[in-house]
C-alpha cells in the first residue's frame, strides 16, 4: 500500500522543469564553515553524529564548463549533529589538479568523461595524464577521513577542518596511481576475523583481460587481506556485493576502443560502447579461497547494465543479489550537453533481484520495482546479510523515466511502498539510512538527504522518520547556499567541529 497523504497538490503532467533541475549543476565555489540556525521543526536529539558527503562542486574552471560532471572536481559537505544542532562545512579536496588548475585558472586536463584541454587536437593528443578528481564517495573509517575516486589512490582528510592531508597508501599497500575504489562494502562480521567488522574494496586494472584487486581492511584501517584474480574481456565496474563468503561482480557487456582516446579526440568514458546482444556476466568470488571452493565463477543473465548494487545474501549454494539496472549504458557524446537531457526519451533504472545457483550455474531475476530510482541504501548492520528495507531516491511518478525528486521505502517482506516527494521544485540524490541508538527493529532509525530546492537555489538537509516516510520530513534544515548534486556519502556516530 502506498500513500502520499504529505504531498503537495495535483502536479502538472511534468512533476519538473529542466531549468528548475539544471540550477543543482552550478557550481558551488565558496566554502562555508557555520551553524544551520534556518530549520523547521526540530532535530531528534538522538541524532548524534556526522554526514560526510562527496560530489562533483566545480562544473567549470574559470568560466571553462567542464563536459560532464563526473569530471569535476570533488567537495566534501560535513554535517554533524550534536545536542540538537546541526553545523555544516564544506572544502574542496585540494588534489595536485585541483591546485593546478586553480593556480592556472584553466583546464590544464583531459577529464575521463569528456572534457578537454583548450587547444583542440593538438592540444589532447598522446595525453595520457589524468586528474584525480576525489570526487565520488568518502567514508570515515578506522579514524582516517579519506575522498574516493576509483581510478586512483584516496586522498586523506582532517576530519574536523576538511583540510586536505595528502594521498593515502595504507602502509605502501597501495602503489602510486593504483585504483582504490570508490564503493567500498562494509561487513559488520567478518567470519575470517572473529566476527569483527571490515571494509572491502576493490580496484580495476582493464584491458583485453582485466585485473580485479580485492582489499580487506581491520578497523585500524590496516590492509589485511589482498588478492587479485584475472577475467578474461574489458570490464566497467563501479560497484559489487559481499556475502561472507563471496565477492560479487557484474560484467556488463561492454567494449573499449582505446583508439580515439588515444588520439585525443574523445575522452576515455567516450570510448565505451554497450553490446546490446551480449550478456551481462556474474563474476562471484570467493572470500576465504579453500580447496575445490577457491576457483571464481562465472554466469551470465540478459544483457543489461549496473552501476549500484543495494545488497546480497546467501542461502545455501544460493545467492540473492538486489541491483538497479538500465536496458543499456547511455553514451556520452563528444558535443554533447548533459543539461540538456531529455528523460523521457530514455528508460528508468530499476530495482531487480538477481537469484543465482552455484551448483547448477542457473541465473534468474524479477522486478522489484519498475519506478525509476537509484543510489540505494539499507541498515549498515545488514550489509552481506539478509534483509528488509531498501530507502533508495526514486522518481515523483511511477511510469516516466525522470530526475530523482523522491525517496522511496521498499519493505520486501510485506511489499509495502512508502513515497516521500520534494516535487515540484525540489530534487533528491542518495539517502543515508542512520540507526536509531539502541533500536530493535531494522527500520528503527533517520533517513537523511540532501534536497536541491530550485525555488530558492539552495539545498535542505531533509530529516525522515525511517519507519513511515509518509509523515513526511520531521525537520527540514535550510542551508545559505546550494550545494551541487552529489554522489555518495556516509554517516558516522562520531561528531567533527572545526571550532
Amino acid at each position: 500500500m502506498q500513500r502520499l497523504e504529505n504531498q503537495q497538490p495535483t502536479l502538472l503532467e511534468k512533476s519538473y522543469t529542466l531549468e528548475d533541475w539544471q540550477g543543482g549543476y552550478e557550481s558551488l565555489k565558496e566554502e562555508f564553515d557555520y551553524w544551520i540556525d534556518d530549520i523547521e521543526e526540530e532535530i531528534p536529539p538522538q541524532l548524534r553524529g556526522t554526514l560526510f558527503r562527496n560530489g562533483p562542486g566545480l562544473l567549470d574552471i574559470n568560466g571553462q564548463r567542464i563536459h560532464h560532471p563526473f569530471d569535476g572536481d570533488g567537495m566534501i559537505s560535513r554535517i554533524t549533529f550534536i545536542n540538537g544542532r546541526a553545523h555544516f562545512c564544506n572544502r574542496f579536496v585540494r588534489t595536485d589538479g585541483y591546485l593546478a588548475e586553480q593556480k592556472a585558472g584553466k583546464i590544464l586536463y583531459r577529464g575521463v568523461f569528456g572534457t578537454r584541454k583548450p587547444g583542440g587536437l593538438l592540444a589532447n593528443i598522446f595525453d595520457f595524464k589524468i586528474k584525480n578528481i576525489a570526487n565520488t564517495n568518502v567514508i570515515y573509517w578506522g579514524d582516517k577521513l579519506l575522498a574516493l575516486w576509483e581510478a586512483a589512490e584516496p586522498y586523506s582528510l582532517d576530519p574536523f577542518t576538511l583540510e586536505t592531508l595528502g594521498k593515502e597508501y595504507f602502509d605502501e599497500v597501495l602503489s602510486k596511481g593504483e585504483g582504490f575504489g570508490a564503493h567500498p562494502r562494509f561487513d559488520p562480521s567478518c567470519i575470517q576475523d572473529n566476527g569483527a567488522p571490515c571494509l572491502v574494496n576493490f580496484a580495476i586494472k582493464p584491458g583485453p583481460s582485466t585485473t580485479i584487486k580485492i582489499f580487506e581492511l581491520n578497523s585500524a584501517a590496516k590492509v589485511i587481506r589482498k588478492y587479485a584474480h584475472q577475467v578474461s574481456g574489458f570490464c566497467f565496474i563501479h560497484d559489487f556485493a559481499i556475502t561472507p563468503h563471496h565477492y560479487i561482480f557484474f560484467q556488463n557487456p561492454v567494449v573499449f576502443n582505446p583508439i580515439p582516446f588515444v588520439f585525443g579526440v574523445r575522452a576515455a568514458g567516450e570510448c565505451i560502447k554497450f553490446k546490446p546482444d551480449q550478456n551481462t556476466k556474474i563474476i562471484v568470488i570467493p572470500r576465504f579461497p579453500r580447496g575445490e571452493d577457491s576457483e571464481l565463477k562465472i554466469l551470465e543473465t540478459q544483457s543489461g547494465f549496473v552501476f549500484h548494487h543495494v545488497n546480497a545474501f546467501a542461502v545455501g549454494d544460493e545467492i540473492f543479489i538486489d541491483s538497479i539496472c538500465y536496458d543499456s549504458l547511455s553514451t556520452v557524446k563528444p558535443k554533447s550537453d548533459f543539461r540538456q537531457v531529455d528523460f523521457a526519451a530514455a528508460s528508468p533504472s530499476q530495482l531487480w533481484r538477481f537469484h543465482i545457483n552455484l551448483q547448477d550455474g542457473q541465473v534468474k531475476r524479477n522486478l522489484i520495482e519498475g519506478r525509476c530510482c537509484e543510489f540505494p541504501s539499507i541498515h549498515p548492520d545488514h550489509g552481506g546479510r539478509d534483509y528488509r528495507y531498501i530507502y533508495l531516491g526514486a522518481s515523483h511518478a511511477a511510469d516516466v523515466n525522470a530526475p530523482l525528486q523522491a525517496l522511496l521505502k521498499i519493505d520486501l517482506k510485506s511489499g509495502e511502498r512508502q513515497l516521500w516527494s520534494a516535487a515540484p521544485r525540489g530534487f533528491t540524490g542518495e539517502p543515508i539510512f542512520v540507526p536509531r541508538p539502541d533500536a530493535q527493529a531494522e527500520d528503527d532509525g533517520w533517513l537523511l538527504a540532501v534536497v536541491y530546492d530550485a525555488t530558492c537555489h539552495r539545498s535542505d538537509v531533509v530529516i525522515l522518520d525511517a519507519r513511515d516516510l509518509n509523515k513526511g520530513a520531521i525537520a527540514r534544515l535550510h542551508l545559505k547556499h546550494h550545494i551541487p548534486y552529489g554522489l555518495h556519502g556516509n554517516f558516522t556516530p562520531k561528531t567533527f567541529l572545526s571550532n
